[in-house]
């Protein structure tokens, strides 16, 4: 089984040597946080020779897709002509998605990244179902022609942002394009850009923060996905960069026990109010992409926004 960690560790051993698994500091040899990032977040380099070096490569891509609280909830098998996704069940998050959906959304995505990815290489995937959730699926790979798209393109610079927005209106062209790309195999996006829709959104908003927020549970589950400093991140490979959202790098003794004072249930209201107000006139849910089609096949789906860093590793 493959996952987007052991793709940085080979990597990383393999340009910085024996130390780079240490989780050391660069000063002590290991690559930093930059550079990591510019190590994952990349299109491939060098012509790909053979196919399980192809099969490889489009893994890596698949890994790159988006899961909830970054989890990286998945796994993959290399097979004759086709790779298998599995769901990674030790990474689930019982607390904020006690069904499931949110990870087997993440499988979704990363099947997606996986399809465009092998149809840049020549390669058709098709999605073949199993017989039950945890038993995943398998993209089957046949020979066609190869179509770099923008889908393909953009999976290198896909991210997730908790920054305010700029407060420019949508066009009615742009609205358009965003409801097409939502449309597929029962799937489809509700644009709500109206300020009564938007302000009746908001409610259901700090209501569902409110609840989150005074939950022990999920409080608990979110601070252990946290990567409150630089090195954790590059350890962990996985989880929420804290800086990432503006807050200071620091250790995890300290980023523990500052959380605790700070994260508290009427400041996460708060955040959810003060959010909506910056993205006015932008409707909710237009910063967040369409979901995958095939993560609505294997589980019902409900729009969330992934938590998956600009660098997760």
């Amino acid at each position: 089984m493959i996952s987007r960690r052991q793709f940085i560790d080979s990597g990383v051993a393999a340009a910085w040597g024996p130390l780079a698994l240490s989780g050391c500091s660069p000063a002590n040899g290991t690559p930093g946080y930059e550079e990591l990032a510019r190590q994952t977040w990349r299109h491939t380099a060098e012509p790909l020779s053979g196919n399980a070096a192809v099969q490889r490569e489009l893994v890596r891509y698949a890994t790159l897709a988006p899961s909830s609280h970054n989890t990286q909830c998945w796994k993959f098998r290399l097979e004759d002509g086709a790779i298998s996704i599995l769901p990674d069940l030790s990474r689930r998050t019982p607390a904020v998605d006690p069904d499931d959906h949110h990870l087997y959304t993440s499988l979704g995505c990363a099947a997606e990244n996986l399809i465009q990815a092998a149809l840049a290489n020549g390669l058709k995937g098709e999605v073949r179902f199993g017989p039950t959730p945890t038993a995943g699926f398998k993209v089957a790979l046949e020979p066609t022609q190869a179509i770099n798209s923008l889908l393909f393109q953009a999976i290198p610079d896909r991210q997730c942002t908790r920054s305010a927005f700029d407060g420019k209106p949508i066009t009615v062209a742009e609205l358009a394009l965003l409801e097409q790309a939502g449309i597929g195999r029962g799937v489809h996006i509700l644009l709500l850009t109206g300020d009564a829709a938007m302000e009746k959104t908001l409610e259901y908003v700090v209501a569902s923060n409110t609840v989150q927020m005074n939950d022990p549970a999920f409080i608990e589950e979110l601070q252990a996905w946290i990567r409150f400093s630089r090195s954790e991140a590059v350890q962990l490979r996985d989880g929420l960069f804290s800086a990432t959202s503006g807050s200071p790098s620091l250790p995890r003794w300290l980023g523990g026990r500052m959380f605790g004072l700070l994260f508290t249930p009427m400041r996460g209201i708060i955040s959810a109010a003060t959010r909506r107000r910056y993205l006015h006139p932008i409707p909710p849910g237009c910063e967040m992409r369409s979901m995958s089609q095939y993560g609505a096949r294997i589980w019902p789906m409900r729009l969330f926004s992934a938590q998956s860093l600009r660098f997760s590793i």
